[in-house]
């Protein structure tokens, strides 16, 4: 196995046990025996937990925002289709809210740096991508943001699409886009 397969099945396991049970509840021997690298190897690709939870921010957040930006871009109501994607991602299996606000909430605004830079990060691209939607109304791309959070964190306690679906109406009344009130 080469150093891009290790840092790859080490990313994998990370990003599965992590998500599933919680940053500070896994070890990194649990990510070793779940990736299948030695230890020793682990570390010389991630020298610390902290470089492993960071990259594997990173790598989450890439694909995760990149998705959210295929699903918005093009679509005849870019807004709605936010809310679409959220809905599919909430109604898998596997959905136990954001990797990001998990990460934030069990380790705090005293956790290590670079997570706490992943995390921010994100947050800031979810926001950029947001504006993007409505580039003529910075307020409203705060709002938004506002119910895309708030829909994720009400998925997380009530999993299923309706957080998804009760944002979206929201979020067609302050753009005005959508069906007219009825």
């Amino acid at each position: 196995m080469d150093e891009e397969e290790a840092r790859t099945r080490l990313l994998d396991a990370a990003e599965e046990l992590f998500y599933a049970h919680g940053i500070q509840a896994v070890g990194m021997d649990r990510i070793r025996a779940g990736s299948g690298v030695p230890l020793k190897r682990l570390y010389r690709i991630f020298p610390a937990k902290e470089a492993l939870v960071t990259a594997y921010l990173e790598r989450r957040d890439r694909r995760w925002t990149g998705s959210l930006r295929e699903a918005v871009t093009g679509a005849p109501e870019p807004v709605g289709a936010v809310f679409d994607w959220l809905e599919r991602w909430f109604s898998e299996p596997d959905f136990r809210g954001c990797a990001f606000q998990n990460a934030y909430g069990e380790l705090g605004a005293g956790g290590p740096a670079g997570v706490l830079d992943a995390v921010r990060r994100h947050k800031a691209e979810l926001r950029a991508l947001l504006a993007e939607l409505v580039p003529d109304s910075p307020a409203t791309a705060d709002e938004l943001l506002i119910l895309v959070e708030g829909a994720i964190t009400v998925a997380t306690l009530s999993p299923g699409p309706e957080p998804a679906r009760r944002a979206r109406a929201m979020a067609e009344r302050l753009t005005g886009d959508g069906p007219p009130p009825g």
